[in-house]
């Protein structure tokens, strides 16, 4: 009898081990997003997530783009955001945001720039391109050296646009390109010029740098939560409408409620969103401040702001040159582990992009050379036209034939093409 009843025992364990493994596999979510969601708090979330054993979260930090982007090709089962959807893009229509925390966009700066604080305007006029040394802003007489995020539509700095400019897909002076904040931190750290955006999660034990005021009030936890600091921003968890992982995500959610959920938000200077009813009550005050402050009429766009002139695009503001993503990143990489396999990446991807470069120069002064060989050669000037050309040469006065000086017909002065000078193009206009 016993040897009848081991097998179906075995059996019995087969069966609930598997049943095991096939609710872990469903529980299993995969997370992409933005490093600074990341790093601040998805790293945390998800071991506490485990601890409970409510389930496992991979994470997989890059940018904001590329975890919705995921997200809604179902390569990725959630996606961290610090923005809202873009209704633009057709990509985010099938994307649902929950929003999860708030945060502090904030500009940051060396710890050792005497600038301290920023008023609405002035951020406004740097990103737009008319500020561009800190002795406007109260600081030293140098170059504001001006950085941003190169992915589009990055969260932090499309919230911030939308904030200040009423479209968080402004163009912007910011010649200095970064692949995440990660590396625009680093970046802003060693330069007594530097100027970026950031978190006020993401920095505020950061040292290395120093963020501003804005209009005289601190970014804090206080601050944030009452909605008095101006730029505050809202963190979201990015789902797709039907995915199969569904069930899966709804737990999550309903974690991130959780007084442990909310105990780890609080640990790293957010405001759970639900506890964020003064920020949220306090909104529309918030835009008829920074209205008020820009000097644009309620409900106006940036193109109609009264007391801003309109500027030139960032495209035409001179600038530096500008630092792009792949040398940005060799330059943290070397900086960080100068022998690791990342840095050899980054420096292989900086060869091809400069190969690239040198590739289009290359094919542009080829096309100069057969466009100046197939122009046709100027025409030779006959001996007449010579001969018209040549200023006649200078006789002495002949007194002798006094008649033959009489008979000499006198020519018209000629002053050249007077119609061709009327031609000649205006000045350039000024810019």
């Amino acid at each position: 009898m016993s040897r009848i009843a081991n097998p179906a025992v075995f059996l019995l364990v087969l069966i609930v081990l598997f049943c095991a493994s096939t609710a872990s596999a469903e529980d299993e979510l995969l997370w992409r997003g933005d490093h600074a969601t990341g790093r601040v708090i998805m790293e945390d979330l998800s071991k506490q997530y485990a601890k409970e054993k409510k389930g496992k979260i991979t994470l997989q930090p890059f940018s904001t783009v590329s975890g919705l982007d995921a997200v809604a090709q179902g390569t990725a089962d959630i996606a961290g955001s610090a923005r809202g959807k873009y209704a633009k893009r057709a990509e985010e229509s099938g994307v649902n945001f929950v929003p999860v925390a708030l945060d502090g966009a904030v500009l940051i700066t060396h710890p050792k720039n005497p600038v301290g604080s920023l008023t609405l305007h002035q951020v406004y006029d740097i990103y737009y391109g008319r500020i561009t040394n800190w002795k406007d802003l109260g600081g030293e007489d140098r170059p504001i050296n001006l950085y941003a995020i190169a992915a589009p539509l990055d969260g932090i700095e499309f919230s911030v646009r939308e904030v200040v400019f009423r479209n968080g897909d402004q163009r912007v002076a910011a010649p200095r390109l970064y692949l995440n904040t990660t590396k625009l931190e680093e970046a802003v750290a060693i330069d007594p010029a530097g100027l970026g955006l950031s978190t006020f999660a993401s920095t505020y034990a950061n040292k290395g740098v120093k963020p501003l005021a804005i209009e005289g009030i601190s970014a804090s936890t206080t601050s944030i939560g009452d909605g008095s600091y101006p730029l505050y921003i809202t963190l979201y968890l990015a789902e797709k409408v039907d995915s199969p992982k569904q069930d899966a995500i709804n737990r999550f959610i309903a974690f991130l409620d959780s007084p442990s959920a909310k105990d780890i938000l609080r640990k790293h200077q957010l405001v759970p969103y639900g506890d964020s009813t003064d920020a949220l009550a306090h909104a529309s005050a918030r835009t008829a401040f920074i209205d008020a402050k820009l000097g644009r009429e309620p409900g106006t766009a940036v193109a109609t702001v009264a007391a801003v002139t309109p500027a030139p695009v960032a495209a035409s503001v001179p600038t530096p040159t500008p630092v792009a993503a792949p040398r940005a990143t060799l330059e943290a990489k070397s900086r960080i582990a100068p022998t690791a396999e990342s840095t050899e990446q980054a420096r292989a991807n900086l060869a091809r992009a400069q190969a690239k470069a040198e590739e289009k120069k290359a094919a542009k002064a080829a096309k100069a050379e057969a466009a100046k060989a197939e122009k046709p050669a100027p025409k030779k000037k006959t001996a007449v036209a010579k001969a018209e050309s040549k200023p006649a040469e200078k006789k002495a006065a002949n007194f002798g034939n006094v008649d033959a000086a009489a008979k000499t017909e006198a020519k018209p002065a000629t002053f050249g093409d007077v119609s061709g000078g009327a031609k000649t193009a205006d000045p350039q206009k000024q810019p």
